[in-house]
């Protein structure tokens, strides 16, 4: 019994793991409610009234979710900075509240000011939201400067029950964090292996499906990889153990991704095109039974099994994880790959390759291991892997030109807001004297972390649409409370769970729970009406209305533009890191690949946000969203191959069967060459340089002279061809002409 239910704490754990990497949401979730009930369970035994208690709540939930610094000296002081700021906004508040003018011009100063701070950095953004939403909280209990001593306890207490939750009851530590982010990368390795057993034992009528189980926990994989990125630098002791793991992380990242096309490319009739695992909704190619004997099948099952265990064991490996551990690392030696065709041979090369990774993944995430078990094969992985741990140089980073006055994102987003805020009050008076505000707050919202005009219209049609769904299930709750303050609170809380919980999964759930919480509010407030729901629907659309109006005629940023520059970015890294990779493989010097490769990694994140008012199912331009995910999908597949060689040029130094030649500089510039003429392309119409093609990259390095070098693997070959091959690709949905060679 005690077994297993140690096994089902295991499978929750790595569940939780799983889909929350890190807890991070988890966490937001248990803060934010963890500080409310403690502001109750202060203010209530006190005799504080609805109105104080809703106050408090409310404060306690926007000192927790707004603080955006990672360590925790840093938070203190925002938190402490936050308090007189609080204080002062809500004080304002309810002096203006009666003045309509000279509080309707206070208002726009004020968000002016709080989207603005964001060019200061989290803490900035912090003050600024803590300012409108305590600004927010006044207008919303109706407040009088008579209840101000009152109130301004209950912000005293929600700030101090944020502290105390933050700092003592749900505490986080930089390290700590990184801990369970690598255990989530650990889980979703484990089920991207998963889902690669099932792509090896799908039928031709369940192929489309199993593929597409790869291609979403791919990306998730990858996704949590980024997560780790970001917080290495304060979740380890010092910067070489930083550059250990994103090396470690990396370099399984790509195993398993490499491992997953060469078993898609087993069970098909041609080698399987990397773009098929980068692009939503692509068909899976032709698939058939796995070519040789139902052995190989049986072998390629055990030992992708046998990879997932080796994935997920943790601390002292044992005999049994040893002995095979040490079967697929012999893969990786030509001679101990089973009798099979080369396609299958192939699949056996990937585990050997993706069962190296994983054993760099434990050296650097648990330490040194026990090596008394260890065969020739694994041995000689250990002698790489240490080799390679040492420390590369980190280079420093050329400042770009900070743009000024209104080009500057926040200068402009401050101006762009306010007009919308501007409009908002004068329609939102039009709807509601008392009410205005709810048009307002839309409007400022659907600003936050929006950079373009598309981005905007698709966050306020989805809170207006969480909005309408929530004012349903308001009426519900409504009507199952009553007049129970207990139960009321009690839901207050689980919605706010829910609300964080689910905030960066979908912000139509997210405005649905804030809606649903509302409801009951108002119930508390005594002000609930079927009459005050509707007016919230009505404010919420005209608020996103406002938004949009705002950013689509103030200092506009079209998502064309926005989506142009960004992708001129994504070019310029992918040139960067594939030209660096090609210099190291043809014996030139070494560079920091892994940082190049983080560079490109985080500018095509920023451009699959950008794309997503293009790609949202709503849209009514069919071609364009087409064009848009065919784009980034082959982007990705280009981002894939320049990491691939950028890590195989690390391994230059030490690992035996791969060796400079100067040949591939040569014969890798038209590729380098070419990714520039499609950025110059996309940053300005009129330049009409052509991308070339020409001859295969291994027909250039097919010479006599080859042995003069050293053999070049078929890994970098492939990675450079595809690399050109996509590139090429891109030419057509850009309209970059292509010059045929001339023969």
């Amino acid at each position: 019994m005690k077994a297993a239910g140690r096994r089902s704490g295991t499978r929750l754990r790595d569940h939780l793991a799983a889909s929350d990497p890190g807890l991070l949401r988890l966490t937001a979730g248990l803060r934010t409610v963890g500080a409310i009930a403690l502001t109750l369970a202060v203010l209530a035994p006190a005799g504080a009234d609805i109105t104080h208690l809703v106050a408090g709540a409310m404060t306690s939930m926007a000192a927790t979710f707004s603080i955006r610094e990672r360590r925790r000296g840093a938070q203190a002081v925002t938190l402490a900075l936050g308090l007189p700021v609080a204080l002062v906004s809500l004080s304002l508040g309810s002096l203006l509240s009666q003045r309509v003018v000279v509080g309707d011009v206070f208002a726009i100063a004020l968000i002016f000011c709080a989207v603005y701070g964001r060019r200061f950095g989290d803490r900035g953004m912090t003050l600024g939201l803590v300012g409108f939403q305590l600004y927010f909280v006044s207008l919303f209990v109706g407040a009088t400067p008579e209840q101000l001593p009152a109130l301004w306890a209950a912000v005293a207490v929600g700030f101090a029950s944020s502290a105390v939750v933050r700092f003592a009851v749900v505490p986080v530590t930089p390290t700590g964090l990184l801990v369970r982010l690598r255990q989530a990368f650990r889980v979703r390795l484990a089920r991207l292996v998963s889902a690669q057993i099932a792509l090896l034992d799908a039928g031709p009528d369940e192929a489309d499906k199993a593929l597409e189980e790869v291609r979403e926990r791919t990306a998730r994989l990858h996704e949590t990889a980024l997560m780790i990125q970001s917080r290495l630098e304060e979740g380890t002791p010092d910067e070489p153990t930083a550059r250990l793991v994103q090396r470690r992380v990396a370099d399984a990242e790509i195993a398993s991704e490499r491992l997953g096309l060469s078993l898609l490319s087993a069970r098909s009739a041609e080698r399987a095109d990397t773009l098929t695992l980068h692009l939503p909704g692509a068909p899976a190619p032709e698939v058939g039974r796995l070519p040789g004997p139902e052995e190989g099948t049986a072998l390629l099952r055990r030992d992708l099994r046998a990879l997932r265990a080796l994935v997920l064991r943790t601390g002292s490996a044992g005999a049994g994880v040893a002995q095979m551990r040490n079967r697929l690392l012999g893969y990786r030696d030509e001679e101990n790959l089973p009798a099979a065709s080369a396609p299958v041979r192939d699949v056996f090369r990937g585990i050997g390759e993706a069962a190296r990774a994983v054993m760099g993944l434990r050296i650097a995430l648990d330490g040194p291991q026990d090596e008394s078990d260890d065969s020739p094969a694994t041995a000689r992985s250990r002698e790489e892997l240490d080799a390679e741990d040492a420390a590369i140089d980190a280079d420093e980073a050329e400042e770009a030109e900070e743009p000024k006055g209104l080009q500057r994102p926040t200068t402009r987003a401050a101006v762009q807001v306010s007009v919308g805020s501007t409009l908002a009050i004068v329609g939102g008076e039009l709807l509601s004297t008392d009410r205005w505000y709810w048009a307002v707050l839309t409007c400022w919202i659907v600003f936050i972390n929006t950079a373009s005009t598309g981005e905007i219209l698709v966050k306020g049609y989805r809170r207006l649409l969480g909005t309408v769904f929530g004012v349903v299930a308001g009426i519900l709750l409504a009507g199952l409370v009553g007049g129970n303050t207990v139960l009321a609170f009690v839901l207050v809380l689980l919605l706010i769970f829910a609300m964080f919980y689910t905030a960066p999964l979908s912000y139509t759930l997210m405005s649905f729970f804030v809606t649903a919480m509302l409801g009951l509010l108002y119930t508390l407030l005594h002000t609930y009406s079927w009459e005050v729901l509707v007016l919230r629907v009505e404010e919420t659309a005209l608020g996103a209305v406002c938004g949009v109006v705002a950013a689509a005629l103030v200092l506009p940023v079209r998502t064309d533009r926005r989506t142009n520059e960004l992708l001129v970015t994504v070019l310029e890294r992918l040139s960067d890191v594939s030209e660096a990779a090609v210099t190291q493989l043809s014996g030139g010097p070494a560079e920091d690949l892994l940082d190049k490769a983080r560079e490109l990694d985080q500018a095509l994140g920023d451009l699959r946000s950008a794309t997503k008012p293009l790609t949202h199912p709503v849209t009514p331009l069919r071609a364009r969203r087409t064009t848009a995910r065919y784009v980034v999908a082959l982007l990705e597949t280009c981002a894939y191959h320049a990491r691939s060689l950028a890590a195989t040029a690390e391994l230059l130094p030490t690992h035996p069967s791969i060796a400079a030649d100067p040949r591939l500089r040569g014969a890798a510039g038209r590729t380098v060459r070419n990714i520039r003429t499609i950025a110059i392309r996309v940053a300005d119409d009129e330049v009409t340089a052509p991308v070339e093609t020409g001859p295969s990259i291994a027909s250039l390095l097919a010479d006599d002279d080859a042995s003069r070098y050293g053999r070049i693997t078929g890994r970098v070959l492939r990675h450079l061809e595809r690399l050109d091959e996509a590139v090429v690709g891109l030419a057509r949905p850009l309209d970059v002409p292509v010059k045929a060679p001339e023969h």
